[in-house]
């Protein structure tokens, strides 16, 4: 699997059906916060967006005329962890099609419909697809490119997802499909990511590897937060496997209308000559920016409002799926 900074042939989207009941958010609203990143990627890639036949009117005319709109069945919109994960094998894009049951079933929308998009993907682009034997998400996973790919224990090891696996199947199921050969496990992601539409640890609001080899990784600084104490036991963690740690500190917003947030700048998407990065209206913003900046040089930082995404449970890089072009 190549890493997500590695040139892109195109970026995969879907376009929600609706917003979440306790998000507070209309569908209009949810169906916006899609379109804004979308429109944003497709002035650096092409875009390919899903949409369901019924939503094609609003997806037409909130989206940019550049992006492509793919009439598909689909339950939900995280195209991350419902979309393929490609791979190049000889030189040739391959489709890895997890297995997906709506996060350990703990999703209010139906999912079997989301479990054949990444199916459809593949036979859209007609290339192979490879249909795993576990379930996991695309966004439970993240790679450097050299073969060390982070997992969370909460996620692949979760009893609803993958009963009678242990890490050592789980990795192994894992290196077949992506070419790794070296897995990092974390014990658990954020808190919030534990209730009702939550993926139950997913990495890629914790974690991610930059170019250079650092990890960047989520940094919780008010010690009332839930996830305070997670920083320090990852920072130890990492050290330990010989990995530079460059924190990312978390706005300094704490709570929602609901609970305590997960706002995190971790969950940003690496697309072709730029980062796009959520924000918050919060003044750690100016600061993740010069940090990612720093971690991605020579690519645009662009800084999108995603409390809308966050109020559904996730971020863009949630919403993001890259096809490597096999270039670079």
């Amino acid at each position: 699997m190549p890493p997500e900074w590695a040139p892109h042939a195109a970026t995969w989207m879907g376009f929600p059906r609706d917003s979440y009941a306790e998000s507070g958010l209309s569908r209009e609203e949810a169906q916006d916060a899609w379109s804004v990143v979308a429109n944003a990627i497709s002035e650096y890639e092409p875009v390919q967006m899903l949409c369901h036949r019924e939503d094609l009117p609003p997806a037409e005319r909130k989206l940019s005329a550049s992006i492509d709109v793919i009439p598909v069945t689909l339950n939900d919109a995280w195209l991350r962890d419902i979309g393929p994960t490609f791979v190049m094998e000889d030189d040739a894009l391959v489709a890895i099609d997890w297995q997906f049951n709506g996060w350990g079933q703990n999703t209010e929308f139906e999912w079997s419909d989301d479990d054949a998009i990444a199916s459809q993907v593949a036979e859209n682009l007609a290339v192979p697809t490879v249909r795993t034997e576990i379930v996991n998400e695309g966004g439970g996973i993240h790679v450097d490119g050299q073969g060390t790919v982070l997992l969370t224990e909460t996620v692949q090891l979760d009893p609803t997802r993958n009963p009678g696996h242990d890490r050592d199947s789980i990795a192994a199921h894992i290196h077949n499909a992506l070419g790794t050969h070296r897995a990092i496990w974390l014990s658990k992601g954020l808190w919030r990511d534990n209730f009702l539409n939550g993926t139950k640890g997913h990495v890629d609001i914790v974690a991610c590897f930059a170019p250079d080899g650092r990890l960047l990784v989520h940094r919780q600084t008010n010690a009332d937060h839930p996830d305070f104490p997670l920083w320090e036991a990852l920072a130890e963690q990492f050290s330990g496997e010989g990995l530079e740690v460059l924190p990312l500190e978390a706005p300094l917003t704490l709570k929602d209308s609901r609970d305590w947030v997960d706002y995190s700048y971790i969950n940003h998407y690496v697309c072709n000559g730029a980062v796009i990065c959520p924000s918050f209206d919060d003044r750690r913003d100016d600061a993740a920016r010069e940090r990612l900046q720093d971690a991605y040089p020579g690519r645009d930082v662009r800084m999108l409002d995603a409390r809308a995404l966050f109020a559904m449970g996730g971020g863009i890089h949630c919403i993001t799926q890259q096809q490597p072009s096999g270039v670079g």
